[in-house]
């Protein structure tokens, strides 16, 4: 009776780590869906960087502005303001063109802002259970407010990788 007592035990434990999942986490530093990589040169002299003064970047016909600081808070307004030669903006993954308002010295009178509309189109890779899918992207083109004309600010754009698969690289260089 022993015997038949402790099989049973064994197998009903064995069933048991049977049904065992494993945990669903994604790790840090798993790759996810890129922002597209965005650096500024000098018009004047195009291998120049530059840098942007309290640049704001929005979604089109929104006032949605791109974070750039997020270790602020969210009513700060200096949250969504970039000032440097290089900034990442999100495209979105439900559609295959993302039109952003490029606002030039935001908060000044003297602010001056550009349109510029991304084409694209993606694919959505699998990563793992845990994290699911991530979104790649093929830029196709880019179309800008018309330019250069007088009270524009950004002169010219050019797209140097269209695969948007990490942010390790540059994808698009705007001059100004």
């Amino acid at each position: 009776m022993k015997k038949i007592a402790f099989i049973t035990l064994s197998l009903l434990l064995a069933v048991s780590f049977w049904n065992c999942e494993k945990d669903d986490i994604c790790v840090d530093g798993t790759p996810v869906t890129p922002r597209l990589i965005i650096e500024f040169y000098d018009a004047a002299n195009p291998t120049v960087l530059k840098n942007v003064t309290n640049l704001r970047v929005e979604e089109l016909n929104t006032d949605n502005g791109v974070v750039f600081n997020e270790d602020m808070d969210e009513t700060v307004p200096a949250r969504y303001l970039a000032n440097g030669n290089k900034i990442a903006i999100p495209l979105k993954t439900f559609s295959e063109t993302s039109a952003f308002e490029f606002i030039f010295n935001y908060g000044d009178a003297a602010a001056n802002t550009d349109v510029i509309t991304f084409n694209y189109t993606k694919d959505d890779v699998y990563i793992s259970r845990a994290c699911g899918y991530k979104t790649i992207f093929n830029l196709i083109d880019i179309t800008p407010t018309p330019f250069p004309v007088s009270g524009y600010w950004i002169q010219d754009i050019d797209i140097m990788q269209s695969n948007i698969e990490t942010e390790n690289e540059v994808h698009v260089k705007i001059y100004f």
